[in-house]
């Protein structure tokens, strides 16, 4: 039973680390973000395993994993709420051609990050092309170009 407990305990710690890190970190990962990955997987390991490294443990921790992954996909399709809760809410980062400043400092976005996302999406050249801007949940960025 203390595996279970240490499973879901870690699982939402790890869920609440990532919500809090932002979108973008999801989307982009840098070299310091995998080496972070790999030091969190290996931490993860010891504190989910502790002193039982037995494959009766191993799968009681995997089971309660996909378990918990599982009960919270049933959960936010129940809920919105709960959806946005877990998984937050799309941010609009540009509305009617014009930059929400505050909008792209809270999700940690530059205006080199909508360009990028605006020339690999709709092969557009600066920002008087857009329209619309959106971090979506995923971390990716929608840009809707302005009508020509």
């Amino acid at each position: 039973m203390d595996s279970v407990i240490r499973g879901i305990a870690v699982y939402f710690l790890l869920l609440i680390a990532t919500r809090l890190s932002g979108r973008r970190t999801l989307a982009q990962m840098t070299p310091f973000d995998f080496v972070l990955l790999l030091i969190i997987a290996e931490t993860t390991q010891q504190a989910l395993l502790g002193d039982d490294f037995s494959i009766t443990n191993a799968a009681i921790l995997i089971l309660t994993l996909f378990g918990t992954d599982v009960l919270l996909a049933y959960v936010k399709s129940r809920s919105e709420r709960a959806g946005s809760i877990l998984d937050g809410n799309p941010t609009v980062l540009i509305s009617s051609g014009k930059m929400d400043e505050e909008a792209m400092r809270r999700a940690r976005v530059g205006v080199g990050d909508l360009l990028e996302a605006a020339r690999s999406q709709h092969g557009l050249k600066t920002l008087d092309e857009i329209d619309a801007a959106v971090l979506e949940v995923s971390g990716g960025i929608s840009i809707i170009p302005k009508e020509r």
